[in-house]
């Protein structure tokens, strides 16, 4: 008779459901509008049911030693299931969290509590707002997943939202960003030029037949100073049960080709999933 039911709230940008696992106790799926955003077990925090958050995942496990606390700045909140990853992964990391739908995480809180001794605070605000104004050379990581509907919003997108990025950085931070794209790529390069202007050096992981162009699908960037651990990133997203590939160097120079950088003037939303890509039921 305790069975969890769904959950259905109209929020501030479309409709959220919180839907349970039927396989997995505690467990829900999050969607807005019929999207996908999250999957929280709240009874395994380091479960990451999605194939690009197990990715992310993956970068925040080899951005610094084990178990290392870190300062890390989430972009997005969906159902806080990376703020909720790392601090079962790394216990003492300070966390913010930045949503622009208040109640979206309202309903998220409500109904997904966060863990009583995980430092992540909420700010119901636009993430590059928030970006702008944060003090500089204050996190270690920056992960952006910031999707209005299935498309990331186009001020997201731009030189001086990548370099807002780059100054609250510290030096051997790490800019992490969920993206989707498909053949031939022109979002996808863009953002590759786009963050070139800012950062050293740029990683590209995503399923080989995304990059085939076989299908639309999500690509994870990482942009940094410092030379990132290739091979044990590699590794992880390789034998990882959604095998993924690790592009850098001169194979990531030709994959990028002659895109150019994206300014406000002339910046557009990642391109608008084809029907079925991201939806369920």
């Amino acid at each position: 008779m305790s069975e969890p039911i769904p959950v259905s709230r109209t929020v501030d940008h479309g409709t959220a459901k919180l839907m349970p696992d039927v396989d997995r106790d505690r467990a829900w799926l999050l969607t807005v509008d019929g999207a996908p955003q999250s999957y929280v077990d709240l009874d395994a925090p380091t479960h990451l049911e999605f194939e690009y958050a197990r990715r992310l995942g993956h970068v925040l496990d080899t951005a610094a030693e084990p178990g290392r606390p870190l300062d890390v700045l989430h972009l997005g909140g969906g159902a806080l299931t990376l703020p909720r990853y790392a601090a079962a992964t790394r216990p003492g990391s300070r966390q913010d969290v930045v949503e622009a739908d208040r109640g979206l995480l309202d309903l998220v809180v409500d109904q997904l509590p966060l863990p009583a001794d995980a430092d992540i605070t909420l700010h119901p605000a636009d993430a590059r707002a928030w970006l702008e104004a944060a003090p500089p050379d204050s996190a270690d990581v920056v992960i952006a997943d910031v999707f209005g509907g299935s498309r990331v919003p186009a001020h997201l997108t731009t030189v001086a939202y990548a370099r807002a990025a780059e100054r609250v950085l510290r030096a051997d931070g790490v800019y992490l960003a969920n993206l989707a794209d498909a053949a031939p790529f022109a979002f996808l390069r863009s953002q590759l030029a786009t963050f070139a202007t800012a950062f050293e050096e740029l990683v590209l992981v995503a399923e080989p037949g995304v990059l085939r162009g076989r299908r639309f699908g999500n690509a994870l960037l990482i942009a940094s100073h410092r030379s990132f651990d290739i091979a044990a990133l590699a590794r992880r997203t390789a034998a990882d049960v959604f095998p993924a590939r690790v592009e850098h160097g001169p194979a990531l120079r030709d994959f990028l080709g002659d895109a150019r950088p994206v300014d406000d003037e002339n910046a557009v939303p990642s391109p608008e999933p084809p029907d079925g890509a991201f939806t369920i039921g």
